[in-house]
């Protein structure tokens, strides 16, 4: 069965194929998943940037270890929350929980993401390692949210490309 994704010059998977076909992007825009994953995105960045400083904080100054951890912990939640509801998102635009060709490899990426915030949620609940090793195991968890947030920005963006061109108002055409 051939792919009815069309080619664009850009806003293309790295197949060459187009991020949506027309009906992906009606199932996509008429979703109230699509708001609910604009919404989560940025306060998980915002969650991050806090914990993120306050990690640092305790590991450069061995103060504020319950901040720090509370603050994992929370990022750790909203990591969670923003998977379970990209996976809804998935399944109504794409017809599939995850890996869904246009976002396969972000799937992949958010897998490792998910993967290291749990083993630090484990190592925290089974006291495994010291306070700074687990802290170690966050940071290498937000390294890898950095590069997996990344990957869903420049897919954000090849989507903005691929968007159809809205037509002038007659108003523009006929001045």
């Amino acid at each position: 069965m051939r792919d009815k994704r069309t080619s664009t010059a850009k806003g293309r998977t790295p197949g060459g194929l187009a991020l949506y076909t027309p009906e992906e992007r009606a199932r996509r825009d008429a979703t109230r998943w699509t708001l609910v994953q604009g919404i989560l995105a940025p306060i998980q960045f915002v969650v991050f940037l806090v914990s993120l400083a306050l990690v640092l904080r305790y590991l450069t100054t061995s103060e504020g270890a319950m901040a720090a951890t509370a603050s994992v912990v929370v990022k750790t939640l909203v990591l969670y929350t923003i998977m379970v509801t990209g996976a809804v998102w998935e399944k109504v635009v794409f017809g599939q929980w995850l890996f869904a060709r246009a976002f396969f490899w972000e799937d992949v990426f958010s897998m490792l993401v998910l993967a290291l915030h749990s083993a630090y949620l484990a190592a925290l609940i089974g006291d495994w390692g010291s306070p700074q090793a687990r802290m170690g195991i966050a940071l290498a968890a937000y390294a890898a949210y950095l590069i997996n947030a990344t990957q869903f920005v420049l897919k954000l963006r090849a989507a903005r490309l691929q968007a159809p061109v809205a037509s002038p108002p007659l108003s523009a055409v006929a001045a």
